[in-house]
């Protein structure tokens, strides 16, 4: 498997006073185009306002910073405006329309990632905005407008031209938006810091699984998430993706060491990840990190609504169901040995403590 893994930072695509956009390039990171995987990351500023839009491609939103508000759209549907903040997971199907606002000092920023098989650029998101000197309605005459919206053409022209900015803007201190309503955030969203743990494995880690339980749109995503917190100094098993799924990691904070091995046994990375690192594991090749002592946080997707891992270490790994036999044969070793293998890591599972 001759690919570079080499994980990778965001580049800025378009911004302005109101914040900017960034995403990963397929170009740079291979596995996004071999994977039909898009990356990007949204960072408003105070007051900084991101235009309505539509993406070709279904995602899934999680905040990494501050706190904000989103208006989400789904097709033939009200608007749902929520108040948003760090650790919130959106799941974003296809066809809805989205916008976001930050009133805080604080820069409110956004991950995004998803499947691109239906995108126009493969490993790429491209976005379609409602308004702006970018916006679908620059691109129709001012007759097909007029028409559409049933306005005189001057009322057209003002609706059209009046905002030249490009994405993202900068409103005024007093510009008035919507409030966000209690009601439309349940279902819609999940904190994933809040949320009931999946996993919880004292001194090793935590997990909290999105799935089509906790947040029934990622069914319609057509993918998985879930936020992995590594104590300091901890391991998390070697395991893989039994189910063919791409695993899609961003790592949000801390720093650590990861490895990847692929068919024939090969070892396709090594390296130090770091916060504002993604990296794209293959489809069942087994990974296994280790949290330098700071700890390290990830999130990551999973191309499936509701992955299946195996463990290779761990109460839980699938050596713990072979027979002695099989595990002998397998390894080539004496029963003694099979033995003091099999002693092992009898009540952990998934995350490892520290050496003592």
């Amino acid at each position: 498997m001759d690919i570079d893994l080499t994980p990778q930072l965001a580049k800025k695509v378009y911004g302005g006073d109101g914040g900017a956009y960034y995403a990963w390039c397929p170009n740079e990171l291979a596995m996004l185009r071999q994977g039909n995987i898009g990356a990007g990351k949204l960072a408003l500023e105070k007051y900084g306002f991101a235009l309505p839009r539509y993406s070709d491609s279904a995602k899934v939103a999680y905040v990494l910073q501050g706190n904000g508000v989103a208006g989400i759209v789904l097709p033939e549907k009200e608007e749902k405006v929520l108040a948003i903040k760090k650790g919130d997971a959106i799941a974003l199907p296809f066809g809805v329309v989205t916008w976001y606002y930050n009133k805080e000092d604080t820069e409110l920023v956004i991950l995004f990632l998803g499947d691109t098989k239906t995108a126009h650029k493969t490993g790429s998101f491209t976005d379609f905005f409602l308004t702006g000197s970018n916006g679908i309605f620059t691109g129709f005459s001012t007759e097909f407008v007029s028409r559409a919206w049933d306005l005189e053409e001057s009322v057209v022209k003002t609706l059209v031209g009046n905002q030249t900015g490009k994405g993202i803007v900068k409103l005024s201190p007093n510009a008035k938006m919507p409030q966000p309503n209690k009601d439309h955030y349940k279902g819609m969203a999940l904190n994933c810091e809040e949320a009931p743990l999946d996993v919880d494995i004292k001194n090793g880690g935590k997990v909290v699984v999105l799935n089509t339980k906790n947040l029934p749109l990622v069914g319609e995503v057509g993918l998985g998430a879930d936020l992995v917190r590594l104590d300091g100094k901890a391991m998390c098993s070697p395991g893989f993706s039994c189910d063919s799924a791409l695993q899609v990691t961003y790592i949000v904070r801390g720093s650590g060491r990861v490895q990847v091995v692929g068919p024939d046994g090969k070892r396709l990375l090594e390296t130090t990840i770091k916060a504002g690192n993604l990296f794209i594991v293959p489809r069942f090749c087994v990974v296994s990190k280790i949290s330098n002592p700071e700890g390290m946080d990830w999130f990551s997707i999973i191309t499936t609504p509701n992955p299946i891992f195996t463990h290779l270490a761990g109460r839980t790994s699938v050596w713990k169901a072979l027979s002695p036999q099989v595990l002998q044969a397998a390894f080539n070793v004496s029963p003694d040995v099979e033995e003091k293998f099999r002693s092992k890591r009898n009540a952990e599972e998934i995350f490892f403590p520290p050496p003592k």
